[in-house]
């Protein structure tokens, strides 16, 4: 059986990963639209109605505006931050908790998680759902992205040959505590705050670490930094895409490459420091996990279709393989 997708918005970063992506795969046939009817909401609609799957790779208000007038039964992938908290809709991420993957795959509405909310949720939510760690932490997280992240606008501005001398340095943003995946990191772990968020951009092209910093004394039932590894261990062990790092599997030279998972799919995890100050470390690619990698992974299991198809799992583990 072959299955018809659509892309709208194909032309953006995420919309021409995922088309990169599917374009070869011979159980699933690509829609496509006229250059001079890709902004003609009826024409879309049209398309969208053929389609078993679309992926809305849009700005917000363009996402809100199809998902209004598209029928109730049209099965809809966005990767937007317009649906990411709203509960008529499943958040994309399959491995939330052990009913995640059904509620994605029965729902005719999914939002993908943003790029860094998915390190940050990653990592906070095993911890806070088991009550190991109380809903009122103050969670702070770094997490630095290559500049793919920016979409083709900040692209075009890294790789140019006269940009500013600024952008041969990392560069913090998020400067005034609002950045759009707040919400959604909140939301998604059942936290009573959002965190302290210092999001940075550097000069590589793709690869995502979010880091989220640990005080062992205020930790319910004080644990070791190996007692974590192993908590996250076992809520992830059914996961082909979230690999759990040993204690000490990290590089020998003590520091933490943030682009190794590039043009793969998958997720790592590890878990250093000590027993007073720990590090949670979530490693991806941020076109991978981060975006297009996850929409794909989404369409895969509201298709039924093997999870992993199509898609990039560095070192999986043999026993976890489709």
């Amino acid at each position: 059986m072959r299955y018809r997708i659509f892309i709208d918005g194909r032309e953006g970063t995420t919309g021409l990963k995922i088309q990169k992506r599917l374009q070869d795969r011979d159980d699933l046939e690509i829609l496509s639209i006229s250059d001079n009817e890709r902004k003609n909401l009826r024409a879309r609609l049209e398309i969208i109605n053929k389609a078993d799957i679309t992926f809305l790779c849009l700005p917000d208000d363009a996402s809100r505006e199809i998902a209004k007038n598209a029928g109730k039964d049209r099965r809809i992938i966005d990767t937007s931050t317009a649906h990411r908290t709203n509960n008529e809709w499943v958040y994309g991420f399959p491995e939330l908790n052990a009913a995640q993957k059904d509620r994605i795959k029965g729902s005719n509405r999914v939002a993908v998680p943003g790029c860094h909310a998915t390190g940050f949720i990653s990592l906070v939510n095993p911890l806070v759902s088991l009550g190991i760690i109380k809903k009122d932490y103050p969670f702070t997280c770094h997490s630095i992205t290559g500049y793919s992240g920016g979409g083709k606008s900040m692209i075009a501005q890294y790789e140019s040959n006269f940009r500013n001398q600024y952008f041969d340095s990392p560069r913090q943003y998020g400067l005034t505590q609002h950045h759009k995946h707040l919400p959604e990191m909140k939301a998604m772990t059942g936290i009573s705050h959002v965190p302290v968020f210092l999001p940075i951009v550097a000069d590589y092209y793709s690869g995502m670490l979010a880091t989220v910093s640990l005080h062992g004394r205020l930790i319910k039932d004080k644990k070791t930094p190996e007692e974590l590894r192993r908590i996250y261990s076992e809520y992830y062990k059914e996961q082909i895409f979230i690999q759990v790092r040993e204690f000490e599997e990290y590089p020998e030279d003590g520091f933490m490459p943030a682009n190794e998972l590039t043009e793969t799919d998958g997720l790592e995890l590890f878990v250093t420091g000590n027993e007073e100050q720990m590090i949670l470390m979530a490693r991806y690619d941020n076109l991978g996990k981060g975006a297009s990698g996850a929409a794909i992974q989404c369409m895969n299991i509201m298709l039924g279709l093997p999870e992993s198809k199509g898609l990039v799992i560095k070192n999986r583990r043999k026993e976890n393989v489709d």
